[in-house]
């Protein structure tokens, strides 16, 4: 008599996604039970490697297949957890994305391009990872997501992140030392005359919060008042937000201090649009320094964070951890760009 068991068809394994939908856990999970990493209990570790091998998938099977079978393609992933609505034509995105493909094409690499929604797919990292379509990652911002980028890297080592760096953190990150642009920004403004700093931005974002959280300490160091006012940077409601974040009284004494050269930009229509003089009334500082900051009217003032340094400094970083070399974190000091808004 032929066992039920053996009589039914094999549900077939080829990836860490598909052993990890079987499991029941993420395929982050997968990676460390099956590469022995103590963070995964001893009884959700043994269950992961029976399944594995009842399914005839050997352990770290993907990752030893991307090593033998290179795709020639590089993942870029934008997270938007924080600002559901914006686009991938936002214009920082678009000035890191041309850097990246200029760097990444130099390396003989094609890149692929997924704008993320993490509340309608909360395994997109360990999706992508495990597609067997890229040889390595490359994450543009970290939104909401911090903890779910820490949790990939530890079962994955060819991603880099470009974003905020924390002490202690797993995961290889390059980008600016927000904070001290933040303070740059305060001590900018308060130099000005600033009584008063409102912050534009969804401090949800770990960057946008560094950000605040340097012009904060400054302005607490030096008896300045300052307010965080959520704006969002998707296109269909940044005009909007930014127009209802700035119905006030302005006084002499308050300035605006925006997360992004974008939200800047935005203010300083608003602000014409009131009447308000920039900066006779209100100053206003950004942060990125994009190439439209110096043809605004007024010229804008704004922290530069050297995007192009930043591009080639994550394909790089990538590049020498697909060939197997742990790889430390990359903070790019910020500079202040005196112009005229402030």
């Amino acid at each position: 008599m032929t066992d039920r068991q053996d009589s039914e068809p094999r549900i077939l394994v080829r990836t860490l996604s598909d052993l990890a939908r079987i499991a029941g856990v993420s395929a982050g999970t997968v990676s460390r039970a099956l590469a022995g990493n103590s963070l995964v209990n001893a009884e959700t570790r043994a269950r992961i490697v029976a399944l594995a091998r009842e399914h005839g998938f050997r352990p770290n099977q993907m990752a030893s297949g991307l090593r033998r079978q290179k795709t020639g393609v590089i993942g870029i992933a934008i997270p938007l957890g924080h600002d559901q609505r914006q686009q991938i034509s936002d214009a920082f995105f678009m000035t890191l994305l041309g850097h990246l493909a200029d760097a990444l094409t130099e390396r003989g690499y094609d890149l692929m391009l997924r704008r993320v929604i993490p509340e309608r797919d909360e395994d997109w990292l360990d999706r992508f990872i495990g597609s067997g379509m890229i040889d390595g990652v490359l994450v543009i911002g970290q939104s909401d997501q911090f903890d779910r980028i820490e949790d990939a890297a530890d079962g994955y080592r060819p991603m880099v992140v470009w974003g905020n760096h924390r002490e202690g953190q797993r995961h290889c990150v390059v980008g600016s030392d927000n904070r001290l642009g933040g303070r740059l920004a305060a001590e900018r403004l308060i130099a000005g005359g600033a009584r008063h700093i409102y912050f534009l931005g969804d401090v949800t974002a770990v960057e946008f919060d560094a950000r605040f959280a340097g012009a904060a300490d400054v302005a607490q160091r030096m008896g300045v008042g300052i307010t965080a006012l959520s704006s969002h940077l998707s296109t269909d409601r940044l005009e909007a937000e930014v127009a209802a974040n700035l119905d006030r009284a302005f006084a002499p004494g308050d300035a605006i201090f925006a997360a992004t050269d974008t939200l800047a930009v935005a203010s300083m229509a608003r602000l014409r649009a009131m009447g308000v003089e920039c900066p006779g009334l209100v100053r206003v500082v950004g942060f990125d320094d994009l190439p439209l900051a110096a043809h605004t009217t007024p010229a804008l003032t704004t922290v530069r964070q050297d995007i192009r340094a930043g591009a080639f400094a994550m394909v790089d970083l990538l590049m020498r951890r697909l060939a197997g070399e742990d790889t430390e974190s990359i903070v790019m000091p910020p500079h202040l760009i005196v112009r005229k808004s402030a």
